[in-house]
């Protein structure tokens, strides 16, 4: 004769079935920032015209779940002094304390604080973004480019285009003309596009 199971045997079986679940949970995949197949750039109006300039020196981990996207995020940090416009002159000026003073700011920082998805292949990623002293919570559209196995381990591509306010941010310098106007625009269009490579756990 089947006997039905005792309040106390099923008070023991449905922790563990919960317990066992949560075990079976897959992680997120995490990847670290390829520097040499990705770039940190930007664009600023100067006169009428745009100059262009980028990073060198860059570095992040990335959190991706494909399945559950709000368990994925981001740490990017980017090295101020490596700032490069192409011109030795200008870029001492962008280091200096009338921009980014990378002295006293070495870093440029983002760390997420939510992760939702947009659609198939759009994440709309919340953090702090932290510039020249300033943090400010923003949200920026990553695109996700896919991932692919190489001979090399398994790689995922990312893409974020955003503007930000430098006034925003404490970094204010600029000269009046004339004939009216100014030097330099306010807005900078930032692209960080990334490679990144399949880590075993995160930190390794």
């Amino acid at each position: 004769m089947n006997r039905r199971p005792s309040l106390q045997a099923l008070a023991f079986l449905v922790p563990a079935l919960v317990t066992g679940a949560t075990l079976a949970a897959p992680e997120p995949l995490v990847y670290k920032v390829d520097p040499d197949h990705s770039g940190v750039s930007f664009r600023i109006r100067h006169f009428v015209s745009h100059v262009p300039g980028r990073f060198r020196d860059f570095d992040g981990t990335i959190r991706y779940d494909k399945l559950s996207p709000a368990a994925s995020g981001v740490e990017f940090t980017v090295r101020t002094v490596s700032i490069d416009t192409g011109n030795n002159d200008r870029d001492e000026h962008l280091r200096s304390a009338d921009f980014f003073d990378a002295a006293k700011f070495p870093t440029l920082t983002f760390t997420s604080t939510e992760v939702k998805p947009r659609d198939a292949n759009t994440l709309e990623v919340t953090g702090d973004l932290t510039l020249h002293g300033v943090t400010k919570r923003v949200t920026l559209p990553v695109s996700v480019l896919g991932t692919v196995r190489t001979p090399n381990g398994e790689k995922a591509g990312f893409e974020v285009t955003f503007t930000l306010d430098r006034k925003d941010y404490g970094i204010v310098w600029n000269r009046v003309l004339d004939a009216g106007g100014a030097v330099l625009g306010d807005d900078v269009k930032v692209t960080i596009e990334v490679e990144g490579s399949r880590q075993a756990a995160l930190g390794k």
